[in-house]
Parts: C-alpha cells; structure tokens; sequence
C-alpha cells in the first residue's frame, strides 16, 4: 500500500517494478491510499490476513501504517519503502531511499522490533512534539513540499519563528515532576529529527524515549530560545545550556499543559491539550537491512 502523493509521485511511476520484485518472494495485493486514513483502514480491517504489510510514503504514512498496526492482536511485520520528504524513521534504521535498494531490504532483510509510543490512544514510532518549528510538518503547502521539499518546511518554520507562543506545561513521572515555559517539547525516540542527527546513540528497542524541553522566558518565544532550540537541533540531546535545556529518559509520564497546545505525533497533528505517554517496547516489527552497524546502534548504552 502507499500514498500517491508523497515525495513526487516516484512510487506510482515505479508501481510496475515494485509488485513484479515483491511478487517473487510474497503473495501480493496493492491497495493505493485514497483518502487521509485510508491504508489504516484497511489494516485494521484485513491486517491480521497478512505476514508483511509493504508500506510507501513519508513519515506520516508509516505512522498511520504503525497505529493501526497497533490495534491488532496478530501483528504483521512492516516492509517501508521511504517516500517522503525527510524519512526520519528511513534514516534512524538504514533503510535504503532508492526504490531498488529499499525493495530488496524488503524481500532479503531481517525484521528488528522496535518500541512505540502510545500518545493518549494514538501510537507514534518516533516523535511527539509541541512549540516551536513543529508546526511545519502538518502545515506547510503540499505543492511546496513536492517542489521544494526540506526547504519548504524551513520557510514555513523561518515565517513563524517569531510568532510562536511558549509552551506552558508539567511533566510529571515516576519521582519527579518540572513545570515551566518552554519553547519546544520533543519527545524522541529516532536518531533523526526534521533530517538532523539529534540522537546518534538512539536506542529505538530499550522501551525509553527522551524528552527535551527547551526553556523560554517570554509568551512568544525570543531570540535567545530560538537559539537554544537551534542549538539543540544541531548538537543533539546530549546538549544542556546552562540548565536552560531539560532532558530526561523515561518509560513512562504525563504532560498537563492547555487546551491550545497542538500536538504533533510523527509529523501529524492528532490534538490539543494534555496527554499521557506510555513507550509500549519492542511493539512492532519492521524489516531493516542485514548491517552490523544497525546492531551497535540499537544495543548501545
């Protein structure tokens, strides 16, 4: 299954290849995304008929493949052949980004479980965030993002920068709890974000994500938080700022924070307002390359 519209079109113009590859090691049956949700729908009413579900898209395709996944007792392994405009989830875990290639981890990789994060009732694979810059993934005009792709999502981020309001919000877990205002809240369990390397030693089955919270001072974020945040961006979470950047690795935990905070899940925007997260470990299999450095990645730390 896969969306037609992701990246530029390259899986429709390589349909033909991809099922006569796929054909000879699976029973193949091709189901294109007609609508927001459709290929969910699908998995959840016919997902447990199926060892392998072949998904193509970007990082918003694979965490609807991944939620609705989730809701089922059998839970077929994920084949992913990276489509989209940054394919974070394609990076953390070396799956290749050339059709061929991507096709043939599918037919000759091995599967590695990986954990999720249950958002409310929602499931991500990678990232939860809210505040500054994450508006971009979900809101950024689809045309631009097939003319223009990561450069689309830096304009439209660059245009807002200095409208974003802070974040208010406690993060309470077992043992502790911290409240403030913030300029962004991640929730990471990938080593790329947005294209950048932010976590490198990223463990994505230990069933632990990390979560940052960058400060900010002001109700619109300002110059010094923009730069925090950038900086966060650009030497990862290990980073902490005079005690301005928060990081903590936990298991399991609640954010309060009001009703107008949108949340963002693996790109997509499903809500506003408080939740509770819960890393549910090793919760999904997904069919990743027979590469040795993978195996480092994953059993570090």
């Amino acid at each position: 299954m896969y969306n037609p519209y992701s990246g530029k079109g390259k899986i429709a113009k390589n349909e033909k290849y991809i099922m006569e590859k796929l054909s000879e090691k699976f029973e193949v049956n091709l189901i294109r995304s007609e609508y927001a949700g459709h290929m969910g729908d699908v998995i959840r009413q016919q997902g447990e008929n199926y060892d392998v579900i072949v998904g193509a898209g970007g990082d918003g395709s694979l965490n609807e493949i991944v939620d609705a996944v989730m809701s089922l007792t059998k839970r077929p392994r994920i084949g992913y052949i990276p489509a989209g405009t940054v394919n974070d989830v394609a990076h953390s875990l070396y799956i290749p980004r050339k059709i061929k290639k991507a096709v043939d981890n599918i037919i000759n990789g091995k599967p590695f479980s990986h954990d999720v994060m249950k958002v409310n009732e929602k499931y991500g694979i990678y990232v939860c965030c809210s505040g500054l810059f994450t508006e971009s993934s979900y809101s950024t005009d689809q045309k631009k993002k097939k003319k223009m792709g990561k450069i689309a999502y830096a304009l439209h981020g660059i245009k807002k920068v200095f409208s974003t309001p802070s974040v208010k919000l406690k993060l309470s877990y077992e043992g502790g709890e911290i409240e403030g205002q913030y300029a962004i809240m991640l929730i990471i369990n990938s080593r790329y974000v947005s294209g950048m390397r932010m976590n490198k030693n990223a463990v994505l089955n230990d069933g632990i994500v990390d979560v940052m919270l960058v400060e900010s001072k002001k109700e619109i974020v300002n110059l010094a938080a923009v730069a925090r945040v950038l900086k966060l961006f650009v030497r990862g979470v290990k980073h902490n700022s005079k005690k301005k950047v928060h990081h903590f690795s936990l298991d399991k935990f609640r954010i309060d924070t009001t009703d107008s905070t949108v949340i963002n899940l693996d790109g997509e925007k499903i809500g506003a307002g408080s939740f509770n997260c819960q890393v549910v470990k090793a919760a999904v299999e997904i069919i990743v390359p027979k590469k040795e450095k993978l195996e480092r990645v994953v059993k570090e730390i």
